[in-house]
């Protein structure tokens, strides 16, 4: 296991190119660490750079307390497992997680030890003398993550290793490498886009945007208190929706707000009274919104599309003004359809309010409704 320190970690192309302004992170001995974004966000290439493979322009970093920058690859004691599964096709499973331990000069004892034990923890051992085309996607992944562990390396990076299976294999793949860290106690850095790999694997998720952090914390930190409205909107599926306002009365302990739409809303949401007059955004998640008859709302809204998913159905509402529309999580079978009007209610316990910049005003309320909760309060139609 190991420790990470980034410090004012810097990458910049031909001296004016910044892919990664200046970035400090720390990741804990033992820690699986998450870092998901935008695609050009420089996840990929801050992975390279703890790597080695790319070059540190600025900044310090550390591995357990050991200034790291200048350190080869190999020297850093670090295993990588690239999107691509790298393996060389003329060589069996055997051979291909061997190699590297086979150019470092290791005892052929000693290497035969390691394979057959990353082979047996990733449960490879009937696939030892296959070669890689005979094999499925999963089982070449498993080989690739079956090389790194076998380097007993100090530390885990994976970039985007799942993003080439289909979706069946990524849940299976997700949860083996969930097992696997429980297993090995190691420390883990996975980079992805995919926000439900970040949900349901991640210790701590680090949102990056353009090269910077925007907030790091558990899944469900990030989730329940977004700092601000790219993090509300990143993270969340279908994403947070955002409505126009004015903030019309600041508060200790709550706010008013006037929607585009006219109507106003009180919110436990504590702003400075400098902000008053400002224009805000009011924001509320998909399986918060309830929705059902039209004299029992708050508002009346259009049906304009209408997605099943089986176990739920997903919402899109007219909500008059030129935003994006509401998306709605119902989270029952509806036999709704396009066209249809609703009443729609916005409980205030559950809105978040964002300033002109994007930045969070502070929420009162400690907790999020249970799903069984918001079912039971929902109008039904």
């Amino acid at each position: 296991m190991a420790q990470l320190k980034l410090e004012k970690l810097n990458k910049t192309y031909d001296k004016q190119t910044e892919v990664i302004p200046s970035l400090d992170l720390l990741v804990n001995k033992g820690e699986f660490v998450v870092i998901v974004g935008p695609s050009g966000c420089g996840k990929s290439t801050l992975l390279r750079m703890i790597a080695g493979l790319e070059d540190i322009t600025n900044g310090n970093m550390y591995i357990n307390g050991i200034y790291s920058n200048d350190d080869t690859p190999s020297e850093r004691g670090i295993g990588m497992v690239f999107q691509s599964y790298a393996l060389y096709p003329h060589m069996s499973v055997y051979e291909n997680i061997a190699f590297a331990m086979r150019l470092a000069k290791l005892p052929a004892k000693e290497i035969d030890r390691r394979v057959n034990e990353a082979a047996r923890t990733l449960q490879l051992e009937p696939l030892l003398q296959r070669r890689p085309k005979d094999m499925s996607g999963g089982q070449r992944q498993r080989v690739a993550i079956g090389r790194a562990i076998a380097r007993e390396p100090k530390l885990f990076l994976f970039d985007e290793p799942l993003s080439n299976l289909d979706a069946s294999l990524r849940v299976q793949m997700r949860m083996e490498i969930a097992n696997l860290h429980k297993r090995l106690g190691s420390t883990v850095i996975y980079v992805t886009h995919d926000q439900v790999e970040a949900m349901t694997l991640a210790d701590r998720i680090v949102i990056l945007n353009k090269g910077r952090v925007e907030q790091v914390g558990t899944p469900l930190e990030l989730y329940d208190h977004p700092g601000n409205e790219f993090v509300a909107q990143f993270i969340g599926s279908p994403k947070m929706n955002l409505l126009p306002a004015t903030l019309v009365k600041s508060g200790e302990n709550t706010s008013q707000v006037v929607l585009d739409s006219g109507k106003e809303l009180i919110l436990p949401i504590r702003t400075p009274k400098s902000a008053e007059g400002q224009s805000v955004n009011l924001g509320i998640r998909p399986e918060h919104i309830l929705w059902g008859e039209k004299n029992r709302a708050h508002y009346q809204a259009s049906v304009i599309f209408v997605e099943h998913m089986g176990n739920e159905t997903y919402l899109y509402l007219d909500n008059g003004n030129a935003s994006e529309p509401w998306v709605v999580r119902n989270a029952e079978r509806s036999a709704i359809v396009a066209g249809e009007a609703v009443g729609v209610d916005l409980p205030a316990e559950h809105c978040y309010l964002f300033d002109g910049t994007g930045q969070a005003f502070q929420r009162l309320v400690t907790a999020q409704a249970s799903p069984e909760a918001l079912i039971s309060k929902k109008i039904v139609n």
